[in-house]
């Protein structure tokens, strides 16, 4: 039996066609001693700490909570919701970064009944006050004292019965006075302190059995890159449905000897949970597996939490993969000669993963360069790690490559909000670099070839817009008839706006977002995206931004790596000046980022090579607004923002390498 007739074939206990709160009940009663969630010391004043719910972990360090005690934890929670007033249907918001308390409150609120509508911890007074009148919120959770008093700044657009705080509020935050003078804000430890008391059993479980799988589960709102954000309608059973679909890609079936998620899985959370990508992957489906969660600290203390948290799984977008390559690679270059043993070691990976039979000496020097330089680098990640899982973006093949040269294979999905999200993934058996892997169990696909015309891919096989059908994919947006409806094809299959190849192996290989396809006036069409990822694994290149729309020639607005130019510089014995702007106007900084296209250049037609660019010294960011929470570049912002750049890209007259 293959793997595809395997994962059609796979049972389970954890596969079902239950609503998300008796999921994850069934699997808390299954998994009672093992470890739900851990969580690190030191990080944050968390009101159930305080009130002894929980007890405090180590600072800098992590503990524990089992399967029972988080199942104590929802059920007190959800009835201390129900007795502020949460009922059958109501939304609630998720105002909060990623930790353990969001997860406990998603439970708890799902099996209380309510509608969960997710914020981001980013999100401008402006947006909070979208996002929570939109839906509707009778009421919102929050994760302190900040995002507090972004609520309460718009809290006269809103209609809430109640706000409740994770973390205790300090003195001297601004905070305190309001939530002591008011009788509708609460911690989250005295929702649970009314909820212990509360707490009937019978209750509880018509609370649970009330709830039909097909009923609204959460709203999440899509970033808002191509217009206002819309509140994406997803219910119990597009939920469940993909856990199924995922569980029996990744689950323990009896073929498997690898790339598994189970009850012995560990999994590192650190991405938006407010996202639909880590809501389904690194929290509905590994409680259900049974798993253990643990949550960073912070997206800036992932090496010193893969040390102390030895994940076995870990899902993520490209940015952050790119991130942690730099990292890897700068730690290898804290001298000349460990740069070119890390460099060797590199070029013999990704020849050693490309061989279709490597051969003695190719075999030979691969187990010296897993001795010198890969077996560090795995350490470094925990030394457990079994293989990893990209989504949310796509990822550049050659950076793909080079993580499964070092024994970190990266599995590559796609999927959308729409689709509760995942469409397509690589099996952890036979993983095809550079493409999205083929559809999950039980997800259908089609294409549209009318946007593109009738043309073959790389792979021969056909290219058009992505179409989705299946029990995870959405029926449409809160309160939005005509989005809807455009959505939508007249047969009911989803348009995702996503334009692919569908190969003969029946793998999927992602080109561009429609709306993105560059359209030059020669006429000839340009995505953008595949030239980007191209400086992915750069040294000297930490982000690209491709454009040319109805112009001759494709050009580009290029940020430095800096501290990988500095390493260059160094190196070279080249003398730079310590500020970033006069670093990106530099003349030899021009010259080594122009080397670094010339060689992007030669994978690509004449028509989509790079012609012209100029380099920017500020980060695209989540901060300045050019990215969006999960880290993809908002392009129509960079282009406002940058747009006398991008002029003088094409005025023959301008210094066109020259920074702003």
């Amino acid at each position: 039996m293959n793997w595809r007739e395997a994962e059609a074939a796979f049972d389970d206990d954890v596969l079902g066609e239950t609503t998300l709160a008796r999921m994850f009940d069934e699997s808390a009663a299954r998994n009672a001693d093992a470890v739900a969630q851990r969580y690190k010391g030191g990080v944050y004043d968390r009101s159930l700490v305080t009130n002894g719910v929980v007890s405090a972990a180590p600072d800098g360090d992590y503990a524990g909570v089992t399967y029972a005690e988080m199942r104590e934890m929802v059920r007190g929670l959800a009835a201390g919701f129900r007795s502020l007033g949460v009922d059958a249907g109501d939304r609630v918001g998720i105002f909060s970064g990623t930790r353990m308390e969001w997860a406990q409150t998603d439970f708890a609120l799902l099996s209380a009944g309510a509608v969960v509508t997710t914020v981001y911890t980013s999100s401008s007074q402006s947006q909070v006050q979208y996002l929570l009148s939109d839906p509707g919120a009778s009421g919102v959770v929050v994760e302190n004292a900040e995002l507090l008093s972004r609520v309460l700044t718009v809290e006269d657009d809103l209609d809430l019965g109640f706000v409740v705080v994770v973390d205790e509020i300090p003195d001297g935050s601004g905070m305190a006075g309001a939530v002591r003078d008011r009788d509708d804000i609460y911690t989250l430890a005295e929702v649970y302190d009314r909820g212990t008391e509360a707490f009937d059993e019978t209750a509880y479980e018509s609370w649970l059995d009330e709830r039909n799988p097909g009923d609204l589960a959460s709203l999440i709102y899509t970033s808002g890159t191509t217009g206002q954000p819309k509140g994406v309608e997803l219910t119990h059973h597009n939920f469940r449905s993909n856990v199924n679909q995922c569980y029996r890609r990744f689950g323990p079936r009896p073929d498997k000897t690898g790339g598994v998620i189970s009850a012995g899985s560990t999994t590192l959370s650190f991405l938006p949970l407010a996202h639909v990508f880590e809501r389904l992957a690194g929290h509905f489906l590994m409680f259900a597996a049974g798993a253990t969660v643990a949550y960073a600290e912070s997206p800036d203390t992932l090496r010193e939490d893969f040390q102390l948290v030895r994940p076995t799984v870990g899902t993520s977008v490209p940015r952050v993969y790119e991130k942690l390559y730099d990292a890897i690679r700068s730690q290898a270059a804290e001298s000349p000669v460990k740069r070119r043993i890390f460099e060797w070691a590199v070029d013999v990976g990704q020849a050693y993963h490309a061989a279709d039979d490597p051969g003695a000496v190719l075999s030979a020097k691969h187990r010296l360069a897993d001795r010198l330089v890969f077996e560090q680098v795995r350490e470094a990640l925990g030394g457990r790690v079994d293989f990893f899982i990209s989504g949310g973006g796509s990822l550049s093949p050659e950076l793909c490559r080079l993580y499964h040269a070092m024994g970190l294979p990266i599995l590559e999905g796609y999927g959308l909000t729409e689709t509760a999200p995942v469409v397509a993934v690589n099996p952890p058996e036979e993983p095809k670099v550079g493409t999205i892997g083929p559809p999950l169990p039980d997800v259908e696909v089609d294409l549209d070839q009318s946007i593109v015309g009738d043309q073959s891919g790389a792979a021969g096989g056909d290219v058009g817009e992505l179409l989705v059908r299946g029990p995870n994919v959405s029926d449409g947006y809160w309160n939005r008839p005509d989005d809807t409806a455009a959505a939508f094809s007249d047969d009911g299959w989803f348009r995702t706006g996503d334009i692919v190849e569908l190969r003969p192996d029946g793998y999927i290989t992602f080109r561009e977002r429609a709306k993105q396809i560059l359209v030059l006036s020669t006429g000839k069409n340009v995505a953008p995206g595949p030239i980007e990822d191209a400086f992915a694994a750069s040294p000297v290149v930490e982000q690209c931004l491709v454009v040319g729309d109805g112009r001759k020639f494709v050009s580009a607005l290029v940020v430095p790596n800096f501290e990988g130019i500095r390493e260059w510089a160094d190196s070279e014995g080249v003398d730079l000046p310590a500020d970033r702007a006069e670093i990106a106007r530099d003349d030899r900084v021009r010259e080594r980022i122009q080397r670094e296209i010339d060689a992007a250049n030669e994978n690509f037609e004449s028509y989509e090579q790079i012609k012209r660019f100029r380099i920017l010294s500020e980060e695209f960011s989540e901060e300045n607004d050019l990215l969006t929470p999960t880290m993809k570049k908002k392009r129509r912002n960079i282009l406002a923002q940058y747009g006398d750049q991008v002029e003088m890209l094409y005025d023959p007259d301008a210094d066109t390498t020259i920074s702003k």
